[in-house]
């Protein structure tokens, strides 16, 4: 049984969620795995917690904006 972990940021709408839990989903079952058998598991950091290119991506990207 396959287990996916998605790391990103604090603040994804559940909408997004669902999405990305689908989407990741759908890629096993089209190996033939079924999807029952398939778990995901969404860690959200905060980003302030989360470092790119040795910066906060709370600086860095301060006007990015997430769905």
């Amino acid at each position: 049984m396959p287990v996916v972990v998605v790391y990103m940021w604090k603040g994804v709408s559940d909408n997004a969620k669902k999405r990305i839990i689908g989407g990741i989903t759908r890629v096993f079952v089209e190996i033939g795995i079924p999807a029952e058998a398939v778990e995901v598991v969404i860690e959200e950091v905060p980003k302030e917690n989360w470092g790119i290119g040795g910066e906060q991506a709370s600086e860095k990207l301060k006007h990015a904006e997430v769905p």
